[in-house]
């Protein structure tokens, strides 16, 4: 073979090298894109776990605060969603912190309020949707 022969051989050789490459690595990139999906998907259901727990700490806080088992519907006897002070007369712990919890000063004490109340006592920020003073 001459030299002029192995210049066309050789790049032949790198160009058929080079479109076998190419599927290996749109492979690599799909695989990629898949584990950052799965991932993206765990720290998602890592969050709403997270959430959950949140949830469940303050529920058991609220009990823990003297609630003896009660739930917001129970003390909400009227069912408009809201604690009025009259009904918060029914759980003594509720009624002592009555007037701190309702931060819009509107006699009505809200859930978001209240989430918002535990979670100062607990020395954390509160969540989203808490109702700020006017």
């Amino acid at each position: 073979m001459t030299i002029r022969n192995r210049k066309p051989l050789i790049a032949l050789i790198v160009a058929a090298g080079s479109v076998l490459a190419i599927p290996a690595m749109a492979q690599s990139a799909q695989q990629s894109a898949a584990q950052a999906q799965n991932q993206a998907a765990q720290a998602q259901q890592a969050a709403a776990e997270a959430g959950d727990a949140a949830d469940t700490a303050a529920n058991a806080a609220a009990q823990a605060g003297g609630g003896g088992g009660q739930t917001w519907a129970s003390v909400d006897t009227d069912g408009n969603g809201t604690i009025s002070k009259a009904e918060a007369q029914v759980n003594a712990g509720l009624a002592q912190v009555f007037d701190q919890a309702d931060t819009n000063k509107d006699g009505e004490l809200s859930p978001d309020e209240y989430k918002a109340y535990v979670a100062a006592q607990q020395g954390k920020p509160a969540g989203n949707g808490a109702q700020q003073s006017k």
